[in-house]
This record gives C-alpha cells, sequence and structure tokens, in this order.
C-alpha cells in the first residue's frame, strides 16, 4: 500500500517583521509528516487561500514518493501558471514531499540528491550603515566572526528616505559631499530614491570600504533592480574597480535583454533571479552565460524540484548558485536552501540573514553558522521541524511595507 496524503495543515506566524507560511503534510503513516516553506510575506493571505481553496483539495488522498508528478501536476492543474502565490504555495507542498522521501528513507535530502560536494557551505551577510565608515565598521565586526563574504549597502536597499547621502525635505542644510533630494510639495509617502545619486553614493561608500578593509574579504552588493537600463550599463562599469565578488539584480526581469550590453562593457560579475517566477526568465540567462550566479527565492520558482533542475541547467553552462536567503524565507526555505548547497556542483555563496534566538526556538533543527560556514545537521529529511504551539503565540499582523512602495524624487512610482 502506498503512504498518502492525509491531511495538510497550513501554519503562519510571525517572531519578526516577516510573516512566514509554513506547509505541514501528514501522511497516512502514523508519526510521518513533512514541512515546506510557503512563505510570500507581502501576500501572505493569498498564498494561504491558495493552498486551502486549491493546492490542498488536489493533493489529498495521493501518493508522497511521487514528487515528479505532482510538482508537473500542480503546475497545469491551474491552466495559468508561473505566478508568485500559486507557486509559494506549490512549493510548500514540494519541499515538504522531499522532507518525507528523506526520512522514508532515514537520508538527508541533499543525499537524496546525489550526495555531498561539500561539507558546508559559504555564506554571505549584510553589512549596512548611514554613512561609508558605518559600513566599513560593520564590516569589520563580521570579519572578526569569521564572515569572509559581506554584502555592502548603505542605507538599506538605496529607496529609504533616510538613505544616507540625502537630505530630505527643503533645507538648504546638508552634510559636506552629500546630495540632496528636493520633494515637491505635497509629496505622498513612500519610500524616496533617486537613481543618480544612489550610484554616486554607493561608489563612494565601495571606495571607502576597499580602503578600510583591503582585498582579502568578498565584497557583494545588491541594487535590487532599482536602476534603469543604461543606468544599470553605467554603475556595473563603475562598481569594477572594486572587484565585487558579483553585482546583485542590477535589472528589473523586464529588462532582461539588456544583461547582454551589460557582459560587453564590464567583467564585474553578475547575479540575478530573486524575482523570477517563470523558466523563460532564467533560461535565456544561463544558455547565454549572461550571468555568473543564480540567486531565485526557491518557494518563488516553486521549490526543490525547480531548484534542482535549473542548478543542473547551470551546471553545464559554468554558473554557480546563490539562492535567495533573506528573513522571509523560513528557516524551513532556509534548510532547503542549505540541503541545495551541500549537493550542487556547482555552488557559489549562500544568503544568510542570522536568525534570532526565538526562531532556533520555533524551528529546532535550523542550521548553525559556525565561522562562516552553514553546516546541516545530516537528520533525515530537510533535518527541521517546527515547534507549533510557540508558532500560534506569534500571530501574522496585516501591514504594509513602505520599502515596497518606492518613490522616484518627484514622486512617481518606482519599481523596488
Amino acid at each position: 500500500m502506498p503512504i498518502t496524503i492525509k491531511d495538510v495543515k497550513v501554519i503562519t506566524t510571525q517572531y519578526n517583521k516577516q510573516r512566514l507560511v509554513i506547509v505541514k503534510i501528514i501522511t497516512s503513516e502514523n508519526g510521518l509528516y513533512g514541512l515546506g516553506c510557503a512563505t510570500f510575506t507581502q501576500r501572505y493571505q493569498a498564498v494561504v487561500a491558495a493552498l486551502k481553496g486549491h493546492i490542498i483539495p488536489f493533493v489529498l488522498g495521493r501518493d508522497v514518493s511521487r514528487i515528479e508528478e505532482m510538482f508537473n501536476m500542480l503546475m497545469v492543474s491551474g491552466y495559468w501558471r508561473n505566478g508568485p502565490v500559486l507557486n509559494n504555495a506549490i512549493s510548500g507542498i514540494d519541499q515538504a514531499l522531499w522532507d518525507i522521501k528523506g526520512k522514508l528513507a532515514n537520508m538527508p535530502v541533499y543525499d537524496l540528491l546525489g550526495g555531498k560536494s561539500r561539507e558546508a557551505a559559504h555564506v554571505y551577510v549584510h553589512a549596512d550603515g548611514s554613512e561609508p565608515q558605518e559600513v566599513a565598521d560593520n564590516v569589520k565586526a563580521f570579519q572578526e566572526q569569521g564572515y569572509r563574504y559581506i554584502r555592502v549597502q548603505m542605507g538599506g536597499y538605496g529607496g529609504k528616505t533616510n538613505m544616507a547621502g540625502f537630505g530630505i525635505g527643503n533645507s538648504n542644510t546638508v552634510a559636506e559631499d552629500r546630495d540632496v533630494m528636493i520633494l515637491p510639495d505635497n509629496a505622498p509617502s513612500g519610500a524616496y530614491f533617486d537613481p543618480r545619486a544612489y550610484m554616486r553614493n554607493m561608489l563612494k561608500m565601495m571606495e571607502h570600504v576597499r580602503s578600510e578593509v583591503g582585498t582579502s574579504v568578498e565584497l557583494l552588493h545588491d541594487v535590487h533592480e532599482r536602476l534603469g537600463t543604461i543606468n544599470a550599463v553605467q554603475f556595473a562599469k563603475d562598481v569594477e574597480p572594486f572587484k565585487l565578488f558579483f553585482l546583485e539584480d542590477i535589472l528589473a526581469p523586464e529588462d532582461l535583454e539588456w544583461f547582454e550590453r551589460i557582459r560587453q562593457q564590464t567583467t564585474t560579475a553578475l547575479a540575478m533571479g530573486e524575482l523570477f517566477n517563470n523558466p523563460r526568465e532564467w533560461q535565456p540567462l544561463i544558455a547565454n552565460k549572461l550571468i555568473d550566479f543564480i540567486r531565485m527565492h526557491v518557494s518563488q520558482m516553486g521549490g526543490i524540484t525547480p531548484a534542482r533542475n535549473v542548478t543542473l541547467l547551470a551546471n553545464h553552462y559554468g554558473i554557480r548558485t546563490a539562492w535567495h536567503g533573506p528573513a522571509d524565507t523560513s528557516p524551513i526555505g532556509h534548510a532547503a536552501n542549505l540541503h541545495l548547497d551541500i549537493w550542487a556542483p556547482n555552488f557559489g555563496v549562500q544568503e544568510w540573514c542570522r536568525f534570532n534566538d526565538v526562531a532556533y526556538e520555533m524551528f529546532p533543527g535550523l542550521p548553525e553558522v559556525r565561522n562562516g560556514y552553514m553546516y546541516p545537521n545530516d537528520k533525515p529529511g530537510l533535518g527541521i521541524d517546527i515547534n507549533e504551539k510557540l508558532a500560534a503565540k506569534y500571530p501574522c499582523e496585516d501591514f504594509v511595507e513602505e520599502w515596497t512602495q518606492t518613490r522616484l524624487p518627484d514622486g512617481s512610482p518606482s519599481r523596488p
């Protein structure tokens, strides 16, 4: 008799700013269950509704061993496909099924994928600051903790009104060598952003940080799709002297044709993908060798199954993985990322958000980082669990995140 899906629970929790969605598949075998990440924090209720109204009724009673079939049927059974809400819902199911398969085999998921290529995964962390010296000081602090890959930002992603380098409002009093952003009267609320000033300020910051920390540390930077096409080309050229490990999300998914122009202009390594949903977004970049790192959000692309397939495709073209790993990827999702990292022959680096103590209590088995490396715990499946009683003590709250409401200096909306 096959083991089937008896029930599926949807667990939501918010122990920090991020609203997390966890899928728990309960099987027909007593005590056997699997966990998956379905987190889309800005639209978490839509994912929950998709799971409860459409995905769970579809999967009940099905054989848990048929992961490939399940993924493909879930993708096409709604006819329209590759959207962020349904992809995240499908990811929760997919990851939970891999967790179950590992438990049945008494093997970690990385062994099911093909076994270890390494013992641990290099991670990178985020050093922010309000001005260049603060960023440099934070980089040094991370170096002292053993981190060797560090992403440098100044004022978050550059879209906040308190971004370093901006005097906000109509005051003429600004710090020396800083840009001033003058807003129109009655400007609506939002995260104001001046692309040209951002470029100038980030170049000054990177130059200062490099002069302070030297070349032994690998620096990264995230543009977060905020630049227009020709500005992106210019910026990728301008950062070349700073020898970044990679420049992340230099363009929006709508502007992928411009990667060819950027490739022609600079040797700066490029990473792309956290907003991708459709395979047609990443396939041309890989096939034409226009990027150096793929960094999709594993739940956004549909789970471990498509991530495994993309990893193998990218490997043929010498492109490495750097999966998206922010705080709005749940601890379950980070565990899934790590299993892919440990297996992948073309692993590059893994983003790490540094979870708080509550996360480690709520998610026993959450991977640990020591001296800049993330280590798996070698337990069967994904090796992570959830304390549902503790999760229930942190219910999700509805709010609109300002950073997603980016505006140009005249108040017009801009892509985050």
